[in-house]
């Protein structure tokens, strides 16, 4: 199983990273949290990694992170208006996960900090289409960093609140 570690340095500086040999991707400045769209302007999505880290660690639930192109991708709409905008699925997520959203616009304005930080993400995780759900569960190192253990990924499904959250408790398991 392939590790991701996200190290946070005392500076407060992210810099992200494969276990693998392959080089790390550049260090990310965190800055105060910007409501870029729609979905992150919904109360308990995150934008950026560091506090979703931090409060997946402190509650010991996984990240949900939802990689999306919010103002250009037809079925990443069509998930969140069927699946991800529901009460089923808010009241399912609050028990369950920590929500990210990682955004690919094409119109929509990005923080520079936010377009770097989620292409790296999407380059560790090896995303190439939207949308797709990566479940994992952050776990901090004696040295500072904190590996991002995957769990399973998902993406679109028809049929609804139920059916989506039927699957992404059998991906969860034993890891909620």
């Amino acid at each position: 199983m392939k590790y991701i570690a996200f190290a946070l340095s005392f500076a407060g500086l992210i810099a992200c990273e494969q276990t693998t040999a392959q080089p790390s991707a550049p260090t990310v400045e965190p800055k105060s949290t910007v409501q870029e769209n729609k979905q992150a302007n919904e109360p308990g999505w995150n934008i950026q990694m560091q506090p979703a880290i931090d409060q997946s660690i402190s509650t010991g639930k996984p990240l949900f992170l939802f990689f999306t192109g919010s103002d250009w991708c037809g079925w990443c709409k069509r998930l969140q208006k069927e699946v991800f905008q529901t009460d089923a699925f808010k009241t399912w997520a609050e028990a369950n996960v920590i929500l990210v959203e990682l955004d690919f616009p094409r119109a929509t304005v990005q923080s520079p900090e936010i377009r770097q930080q989620n292409q790296q993400l999407q380059g560790m995780f090896k995303v190439q289409g939207y949308p797709t759900v990566h479940f994992v569960k952050p776990a901090k190192q004696a040295d500072g960093t904190v590996n991002l253990n995957p769990i399973g990924q998902a993406g679109y499904m028809a049929g609804g609140p139920d059916v989506w959250i039927a699957e992404a408790n059998r991906i969860l398991g034993g890891n909620k």
